[in-house]
């Protein structure tokens, strides 16, 4: 998907450009490092907030571990129709990790796989995937290109990299549609973004962008009653800077996401207009904000399709100190897919927190809200909408340098009436115990 849609931002920047002259300061025969250069905002970057504080970034390391992670679960759904009953599960993930950095590119992989066992309910035994990439290339003095691309094969929301918390806090509205959090139903996701940007003068920016997302609930009791869905989409922004840490800009959004339930195949199309301001402060402070309107159109056969204009908005900041760190977001718009039925107004929140003690001892917390509602008022399904509240909080402590233990509490809950796979265990608590021995080898060095 990601290989896709950067082929298609490639012709963006084969177009021949018109020479613009910025003022440089070279630092290397490679490629000169512009003094005036723009970042592209975190409104259309997508950017994650960083989670560690500045006395732990770092970049070029290639990382390696296994983990062993004993969780107990008072709520897990060992089927549909029967009652949820509490049970220890036993999970491994190995995982490896490449950050390389470049006066040209920066880039990310990240790959970890899982493994769980149950102690009562052998028949959820279950194998997982995880897959991430993220990059940045400068392909010129003025142009950049950057992509992502995350894959994901879940049976069990607690035992995820982003667990509860979902995907890393940034400045940008959600970039895939509606996912309404189904703890113990098996999930097949992937979700890829790619962006061209273009710095045509001392002060301006434009760019425009792409993204796919793809949810799949295998057919399994678990799943009952969440719908599968496939989405697109594309953009493009205007950005202008006011001074070295603020800018101004217009971004205009489109997506179109396809669900398939047995009453017929849905459509629903979404465009948006956002005007954004974003500011920055160093590696410390950054504050993204942004509004607009929204049209919708909502089509599901044989109903007739339905569209109104809504408004949207959302914003996020990031914060982080020597060691501190703290993100939160807000957004609101139209949207729909990610397992649910219907074009949903949807209100999401969520927030993290992060704080090194001492050297070797660490305290992270996350909290997120959602709340979704049917905007169409004519429907083939009795399903109105609902809203998920969870949370979570771990201790951190390194034992030497290659192993570490980790403490931590995490809780959902859920009310989505007529998602029979979710009223049948809507409340989940999870506690575990992990410990992981981890490797790092610094690269270019």
């Amino acid at each position: 998907m990601l290989t896709q849609t950067c082929l298609s931002l490639a012709l963006l920047v084969s177009v021949p450009a018109w020479s613009q002259a910025l003022p440089t300061a070279t630092a290397g025969p490679d490629i000169p490092q512009d003094e005036y250069r723009m970042p592209i905002p975190p409104m259309v970057s997508g950017q994650a907030f960083p989670t560690s504080t500045l006395s732990e970034t770092r970049s070029n390391y290639l990382d390696a571990g296994l983990s062993f992670q004993p969780t107990y679960y008072d709520n897990l759904l060992s089927g549909y129709g029967a009652q949820p009953i509490s049970d220890m599960g036993y999970s491994i993930r190995p995982m490896v990790e490449l950050d390389r950095l470049t006066p040209r590119l920066h880039q990310t992989w990240t790959y970890q796989p899982g493994f769980t066992f149950y102690q009562r309910t052998s028949a959820r035994n279950e194998a997982d995937q995880s897959a991430a990439l993220d990059m940045q290339y400068r392909l010129s003095q003025h142009i950049t290109v950057s992509g992502s691309d995350t894959f994901l094969k879940s049976s069990n929301v607690f035992n995820q990299p982003y667990s509860l918390s979902g995907e890393p806090i940034t400045g940008a509205p959600p970039s895939s549609p509606a996912d309404v959090i189904a703890p113990f139903a098996n999930q097949l996701s992937n979700t890829a973004n790619a962006e061209v940007a273009y710095q045509f003068s001392m002060n301006g920016m434009i760019g425009a962008g792409g993204t796919t997302a793809m949810f799949d609930y295998p057919g399994q009791a678990e799943s009952s009653g969440l719908y599968n869905s496939t989405s697109r989409g594309g953009s493009a922004f205007y950005s202008r800077r006011l001074s070295g840490t603020q800018s101004l800009g217009a971004t205009y959004q489109y997506v179109t996401v396809l669900g398939s339930p047995v009453t017929g195949q849905l459509e629903i199309q979404t465009h948006t207009v956002f005007l954004f301001y974003t500011a920055a402060l160093g590696e410390r402070f950054s504050l993204s904000l942004a509004a607009g309107p929204q049209h919708y159109d909502y089509a599901q056969s044989p109903l007739p399709a339905i569209s109104s204009w809504t408004p949207a908005a959302t914003g996020s900041l990031g914060w982080r100190g020597e060691r501190t760190s703290f993100a939160a977001s807000y957004s609101r718009s139209v949207t729909g897919g990610g397992g649910l039925l219907g074009a949903m107004s949807s209100n999401t929140a969520s927030a993290s927190a992060h704080w090194q003690m001492a050297r070797t001892w660490s305290i992270s917390s996350s909290a997120g809200y959602s709340i979704y509602k049917n905007v169409s008022p004519l429907s083939l399904s009795t399903y109105q909408g609902g809203h998920s509240v969870s949370g979570g909080i771990s201790l951190d402590h390194s034992l030497s340098e290659h192993f570490r233990a980790e403490l931590g509490y995490q809780r959902l809950h859920n009310t989505y009436n007529g998602i029979a796979a979710i009223t049948a265990d809507p409340d989940a608590d999870s506690a575990f115990i992990s410990i992981s021995y981890q490797l790092s080898r610094p690269l270019g060095r």
